[in-house]
């Protein structure tokens, strides 16, 4: 199989990175969401976070350029009948996902694979609703798309050899390495990743330290780059909390228990930086903690 075209669903923060390398790597392009402003805000968010490269020396100018006559709008799902792979790229949400893969099946060439950028959701599961179990797969990057070198690759149980193959080839491609996660929940970063944030979250409902403190003992004891309180806000504690009811319902195991304090936040719609208030309130010059 050759992958020449690419269709990403969701053109957030997920979203737009993903199309933001796979247009450097020489791909062409589409965007879908289910509103255009979205998409039009991708291509903006895209076109900077390009010249910050060509700025740094990572990229030439005519690297932006030629990146960028390859990213087209798909306001509609119908535009996907030519794309070799489609990406899902929306919100952690499994009904979604699945409503997305349901409508997205009739659309598609028969020939076309299909990949779920999911953090945690069992790719057997999602691969289960479409028409082509064999040629789905768990695509995940991480966070920021453009600047993270790893990418995990899930196999659903259906999942051929070959589709592997191609999307293992597609990564390498990118430029990035891939880390292969056997379908359980949250494969391999996010089972290591997200209980460690949930007990930064405990450590703090219990008032063993401030927000400050936290994040400051594991950024200079744990030599951390960005302590987990600040990286849950990074994160969007929504995807967070997502993340953690996965592996709780998923493994039923208390220790992965969400913490009462991240749902409340949650409800509050405190999510981080995405909404301007999270652990730490982003409204100011300099973001302050919120406890």
């Amino acid at each position: 199989m050759n992958i020449e075209r690419i269709g990403i669903i969701g053109a957030g923060q997920m979203g737009n990175g993903i199309a933001h390398v796979c247009a450097l790597a020489g791909y062409d392009v589409l965007i879908n969401d289910v509103k255009r402003e979205r998409i039009d805000a991708a291509f903006e968010i895209i076109s900077g976070n390009l010249s910050r490269q060509v700025a740094r020396g990572k990229i030439s100018d005519a690297e932006k350029d030629k990146a960028l006559k390859k990213i087209h709008a798909a306001p509609s799902l119908d535009d996907f009948e030519r794309v070799d792979l489609a990406i899902e790229a929306a919100t952690e949400d499994e009904k979604l996902k699945k409503q997305i893969f349901r409508d997205l099946c009739p659309k598609l060439s028969k020939n076309a694979m299909i990949a779920t950028n999911t953090s945690s959701i069992s790719i057997t599961r999602l691969a289960a609703v479409t028409d082509r179990p064999e040629r789905f797969i768990g695509l995940h990057f991480m966070n920021p798309v453009p600047l993270m070198q790893l990418v995990e690759l899930i196999r659903g149980i259906a999942t051929e050899e070959e589709t592997f193959t191609t999307v293992h080839g597609l990564v390498k491609r990118l430029g990035k390495t891939s880390a292969n996660s056997e379908d359980f929940p949250a494969f391999i970063v996010n089972r290591i990743l997200l209980p460690m944030i949930n007990e930064a979250v405990y450590t703090l409902y219990e008032g063993v330290g401030t927000v400050e403190a936290i994040d400051t003992a594991m950024r200079l004891g744990a030599n951390h780059p960005m302590g987990p309180l600040q990286l849950a806000d990074f994160i969007g504690l929504d995807t967070c909390l997502s993340v953690m009811q996965v592996l709780y319902e998923g493994l039923a195991d208390s220790k992965y228990r969400p913490c009462p304090l991240l749902v409340k936040y949650v409800e509050a719609g405190w999510l981080g930086q995405k909404t301007k208030r999270g652990f730490y309130d982003y409204r100011g010059e300099k973001p302050v903690p919120t406890r």
